[in-house]
């Protein structure tokens, strides 16, 4: 569980990396359905879709909905999902490790939410100061597409081999693999350790503590590379 590149720029997922929040979004799926008059997916086929686009995470539970039924699914799911009372709420250890290392690398999130949810999320955790930049699929393809990754290592002037993606889900790995960017896996969140190894990544983990031990260990004191000129 080494690398042998220097790593400037780590880029989070949202739901299910850093914020405890995948139930809240399994819940919101489940009452879009009902209230459509569809088929209500299990809370492991809602699971799964975690990290996709809204668009895309509909048509992965039903492929067959019309454009009308996957419109009234959207904003049906919106609706529960912002008049949720709880506020987001980070895993224990998030916020010190995010503080600690914002001094080191430079910090990015890429993640299916919609700007909207994940400005929410930002100011719920008082995280927003820790990220030079951010991507929602308001701004970019959604995951398993490289492009989030991509564009913030434009903005960040890194190479994506310079970056490591974070994530809970198959869909996160596979983008940073689709990036030539480095990944692992962090697996209490929406997919299984089993499907975090299915995929091409440095490593799975049980929790984000036990990645940070990791990070902290492994890849501080790595030499400096070449950034983009």
């Amino acid at each position: 569980m080494s690398i042998q590149t220097d790593i400037k720029t780590l880029i989070f997922d949202w739901d299910g990396t850093l914020a405890d929040s995948t139930a809240w979004i399994v819940d919101a799926v489940q009452f879009a359905f009902a209230n459509a008059d569809l088929s209500i997916p299990s809370a492991e086929e809602a699971r799964q879709i975690i990290g996709l686009s809204l668009e895309n995470a509909m048509l992965a539970l039903n492929p067959n909905l019309s454009q009308a039924q996957q419109e009234k699914l959207i904003l049906l799911y919106r609706q529960r999902y912002f008049q949720a009372d709880q506020p987001v709420k980070l895993y224990e250890g998030v916020y010190a490790h995010l503080q600690n290392w914002q001094n080191t690398y430079i910090l990015g999130v890429a993640t299916g939410k919609s700007r909207r949810g994940l400005e929410r999320a930002l100011d719920d955790t008082h995280t927003r100061s820790f990220f030079t930049a951010t991507r929602t699929v308001d701004e970019c393809a959604s995951k398993p597409a490289p492009d989030m990754i991509l564009s913030l290592c434009d903005d960040f002037g890194v190479y994506p081999n310079q970056a490591l993606m974070i994530g809970d889900t198959v869909h996160d790995l596979l983008t940073a693999h689709n990036a030539g960017a480095y990944a692992v896996g962090i697996a209490n969140g929406a997919h299984t350790r089993q499907q975090l190894e299915s995929v091409p990544s440095l490593a799975v983990f049980d929790d984000f503590e036990d990645f940070a031990v990791w990070l902290n260990h492994s890849l501080l004191n790595h030499s400096p590379q070449q950034t983009k000129p």
